[in-house]
């Protein structure tokens, strides 16, 4: 049997044994809360079995249980302030290989046969970057193998091997790139299972009567995901775009319908103008004071930073004011400390007046596939908020997307006003 691979930056190549088999695969993804404990683990367990008993080839992919990424942290911290990269992939890569370990007992006590592999054993090969690693290639040859044995696969998530043979992790939500990738990989669908039961018009513990998303496209979960919905991660979906893999969002412990991403094509939209409201309160903002206003300027800036790893959203250039200019932007308030030296060093070799960093903002964004055919949706969400009291600070936007900063401590009340305002056009999407 030749194996099948997978090369994330090419053209996507899927032998025909694997497309074969891909009619009949699903790989299930499970987050940390899912898989909280024990009893979870075996809940977990038997979803997995009920999916192989239908006839179905099964990859689980299972998170770390509960918070025991964030206390490989704590210890790593506590032991040194700032760990060495690539020991700290060693160390944090750990909790994926327990729950899976875990759950496969569990599946060999119900009865059947089951493997837990870590990402590397699972052909997960990645680039040099440890912390936030990028898949850049599946080598599907063991995974074909072990379902070809009648057997349930469970594949550490998060994790992978790099070119330089180092073990590597993706970042926060790593688990869900690492399961579309082998839906990709394997030629079937993904089902993510989570805390909630799909994506909704906007997150439930700020809007409680928000509405649950039955379908939406590969672009519009795209933007919510990077604008801050917590439901999957942004990567993964634009693997899932890049290949066309179906995803389905449902919630772990129950048989409800969930929501299912896909093309926009295949899509109920003509009715939609907006899919959500989404929040994000882990990023900052930087500001760089009167900057020389000459060519070159922003470029030096945004590629010391680029190189630095630092990931740069919304940015704002002011017009130029007796030959100097503002540039302001936000980033990940986890990517200050690299940021910082840069942004100093910076700012004196250009002459600039200096740099002050703001950590108490917040991005409410609306995202809605309709938009592009609905003029006066922008200034219905500016009406919202000056209605509300709400001052806004950056705005971005996108053909499908409007993002404004605001104060962090106004952020849930600025979800809320703008949801209420789009909320008859949700219940379309939804209804409709």
């Amino acid at each position: 049997m030749a194996a099948t691979t997978k090369h994330f930056e090419a053209v996507p190549q899927v032998a025909a044994d694997a497309e074969v088999r891909g009619r009949n695969l699903i790989v299930m993804k499970f987050g940390g809360t899912s898989v909280g404990d024990t009893q979870k683990i075996k809940d977990v367990a038997r979803r997995l079995v009920t999916a192989r008993e239908t006839g179905q080839r099964v990859v689980g992919v299972l998170s770390a249980m509960g918070d025991t990424t964030d206390e490989l942290i704590r210890l790593a911290q506590e032991v040194s302030p700032q760990p060495h990269p690539r020991e700290y992939d060693m160390l944090v890569s750990v909790g994926e290989r327990i729950s899976n370990a875990l759950c496969a007992m569990a599946i060999r006590d119900l009865g059947h046969e089951a493997v837990s592999l870590t990402g590397s054993q699972a052909g997960i090969v990645t680039d040099t970057v440890h912390g936030k690693a990028k898949i850049v290639e599946v080598r599907a040859r063991r995974l074909n193998e072990e379902l070809d044995k009648d057997r349930i696969v469970l594949v550490a998530g998060f994790q992978g091997v790099s070119t330089d043979l180092e073990v590597t992790t993706l970042g926060r939500g790593g688990s869900d790139a690492t399961a579309v990738a082998l839906a990709s990989a394997l030629g079937g669908a993904c089902e993510i299972s989570t805390d909630v039961e799909g994506v909704f018009t906007a997150d439930p513990r700020v809007v409680p009567d928000a509405l649950k998303l039955p379908r939406i496209s590969y672009e519009e979960m795209l933007e919510m995901a990077a604008s801050g919905a917590r439901v999957m991660m942004a990567r993964s979906i634009e693997i899932a775009r890049r290949y066309g893999v179906p995803l389905h969002v449902r919630a772990a412990h129950g048989k409800t319908e969930g929501t299912w991403i896909g093309e926009e094509a295949g899509l109920v939209l003509e009715k939609a103008i907006i899919s959500g409201v989404t929040h994000d309160t882990s990023e900052a903002k930087a500001s760089i004071l009167a900057v020389p206003d000459r060519p070159g300027v922003a470029a030096l800036v945004f590629r010391a930073l680029a190189d630095a790893g630092v990931n740069i959203d919304m940015i704002v250039q002011n017009s130029s004011a007796e030959g100097t200019t503002d540039i302001t932007f936000t980033l990940p308030k986890t990517d200050l400390a690299a940021a910082e030296p840069i942004l100093e060093r910076l700012a004196k070799e250009t002459q600039a007046k200096g740099v002050v960093y703001d950590p108490e903002i917040a991005k409410v964004s609306l995202v809605g596939a309709g938009m592009k055919s609905h003029p006066g949706v922008a200034a219905d969400m500016f009406e919202a908020l000056a209605e509300a009291g709400i001052n806004i600070e950056i705005i971005s936007t996108s053909s499908i997307r409007v993002s404004c900063v605001v104060r962090a401590s106004e952020v849930e009340r600025a979800v809320r006003a703008v949801h209420e305002r789009f909320r008859l056009f949700a219940e379309e999407r939804v209804n409709g």
